[in-house]
């Protein structure tokens, strides 16, 4: 079994533009090697919004060297890019962007969740591309949630929903630069163990509940529980039903510049993004 070696969490929030009210579980400038290939995780809210004509959200804003997964919880979100590409997603959605070489988006309340109000909970999760694909071209993936694969655990431990990845012979649909897993979990009280590759780092991020491992070590709502890259699978003690993100991946040994949206190998490369940027070069919103 892979050792636990920490628990991360984060009782301090702050908001995203005017519509996202979140928590930074982890952040690559001090985790950036314990949790590659993946860079941040923002969990947000759950919160409560009233109905509402304006639009809620954040504006125009670009990224390069990486990618932003989007799973929505409850509520609606409305996405545009500098590619042509957009829609909403609900629960169980996902949006999964290619910012690589550059991308401007704006995520905003759907129209018709801001009229309705509601509570909304997400979480946008940063995937790091390996140098030699950092500039590739951007791209996005809408990802419903019927195209997701539904499997139950092994001795009624719950379920999971494959993202991305293979987990017990089945496959997710997101597409991946680097070998990875994300798997949406619900787990049921009691004892489970939970497959993750030799040599991947895995952490179990609890979005509501409660789940033990270690020497009794607990994390509760919005904390996350990270595991070593040597050995095979997680076990853990789930103490309530509970519902849970496993990330899981294959490390990418390559160093982390980054600066607010550019996320890249060198102060160099952050440079030109800079300059990319401010000369137009990543396009426009239509």
């Amino acid at each position: 079994m892979k050792k636990l070696i920490g628990i991360q969490g984060n009782d301090r929030g702050h908001w995203v533009g005017d519509g996202f009210p979140v928590r930074t579980l982890f952040f690559y400038q001090d985790l950036g090697k314990q949790m590659s290939p993946f860079l941040m995780l923002d969990y947000a809210g759950p919160a409560e919004f009233p109905s509402t004509t304006e639009r809620k959200g954040v504006g125009s804003h670009p990224h390069r060297g990486f990618e932003t997964v989007t799973i929505v919880y409850e509520g609606e979100v409305a996405h545009k890019d500098s590619t042509g590409q957009g829609g909403v997603i609900g629960p169980g959605d996902v949006q999964w962007m290619t910012a690589g070489s550059g991308i401007l988006h704006e995520e905003f309340h759907s129209e018709g969740f801001a009229k309705q109000g509601g509570t909304l909970e997400m979480v946008q999760l940063w995937v790091n591309l390996p140098a030699r694909l950092k500039m590739t071209k951007p791209a996005y993936q809408a990802i419903v949630d019927k195209q997701i694969p539904v499997l139950d655990l092994q001795n009624g431990a719950g379920q999971a929903r494959i993202i991305a990845g293979k987990f017990d012979g089945h496959q997710g649909p997101a597409h991946t630069f680097t070998p990875m897993n994300v798997i949406d979990l619900k787990l049921k009280k009691g004892s489970t163990s939970i497959s993750v590759p030799e040599s991947w780092n895995a952490s179990l991020v609890v979005l509501k509940g409660a789940v033990e491992a270690g020497e009794g070590v607990v994390a509760e709502d919005a904390q996350m529980l990270m595991f070593s890259n040597q050995g095979q699978d997680i076990q853990v003690n789930v103490l309530e039903d509970s519902i849970a993100l496993l990330l899981s991946g294959e490390p990418i040994n390559e160093p982390i510049v980054g600066y607010g949206p550019f996320v890249m190998n060198t102060q160099e490369e952050i440079a030109q993004a800079m300059q990319d940027f401010n000369s137009g070069s990543f396009g426009r919103i239509a």
